[in-house]
């Protein structure tokens, strides 16, 4: 179902690839203005090239989210190029190390929460304002389900919780202001961060797409389909929420 993005712009971090990637393609198909942000600048290009050769608009901003410059520069690019922000889909996020806690090295904890964490709270920190400044706006984060279990990494893992908090906060202090703030909880999704987990760790890989209900792989496009509703009015009353696509592994 397309939605009427026309005349809105929207941010999309981690928008090179997986994921971020079919989201922007998804907002730019209905109509939105969309601003991919990543720090694979050949990346981020050719999603901005395949967008405008669909007749859609983009443009292409180099980001670091885990910096507030870069991040305050991703916004003020935005409204500069656009006039406004309206949406925005904080997807930007690694894996790390797959080590047990009692191997994981203060190096890769700092380097995993200075992305997933950190990177959402700055974006939204940002967005936000801008947001205020405007019209209002909608906005998505991207957890996991491993934000709601102990599967995975513990830096991974916490982060993956930590974003949960940070939506509910923020959804609660900007429930009044015209802005939404939701989370999507993706279960295994065919992106390259699942198929580097795959290549490290064949066997455990495995098993942890067998215990999805579905016994497949997610699409990125199928989670795309959500943040899309999400952004949309079609969604006007939802705010604070995560929403699970995970080929039923949270029903066990």
């Amino acid at each position: 179902m397309p939605y009427e993005f026309e005349g809105k712009a929207a941010i999309v971090t981690g928008g090179a690839s997986g994921i971020g990637r079919a989201a922007a393609n998804r907002l730019a198909s209905d109509g939105a203005s969309v601003v991919v942000a990543d720090i694979d600048r050949d990346g981020g290009e050719s999603v901005v090239d395949g967008i405008e050769s669909s007749g859609g608009e983009a443009t292409f901003v180099e980001t670091d989210v885990s910096s507030e410059s870069s991040v305050k520069n991703l916004v003020d690019t935005t409204l500069e190029t656009y006039g406004s922000l309206d949406m925005a889909f904080n997807n930007a996020g690694i894996e790390g190390d797959n080590e047990p806690t009692v191997d994981q090295t203060v190096d890769n904890w700092d380097r995993v929460v200075d992305v997933n964490m950190k990177g959402v709270w700055l974006c939204l920190k940002h967005e936000i304002r801008a947001m205020l400044e405007g019209e209002g706006g909608a906005i998505v984060n991207t957890s996991s389900i491993s934000g709601q279990t102990g599967a995975g990494a513990a830096p991974y893992v916490a982060t993956k919780h930590g974003i949960l908090g940070l939506t509910r906060t923020a959804a609660v202090e900007t429930a009044q202001d015209d802005i939404r703030v939701n989370a999507v909880c993706p279960g295994t999704i065919d992106t390259p961060l699942s198929q580097r987990f795959q290549e490290k760790t064949p066997e455990a890989f495995e098993q942890f797409v067998e215990m999805h209900p579905m016994g497949r792989l997610g699409e990125p496009e199928e989670i795309a389909d959500a943040v899309a509703w999400l952004l949309s009015e079609e969604a006007s009353f939802a705010t604070g929420d995560m929403f699970q696509i995970d080929g039923g592994y949270m029903a066990l």
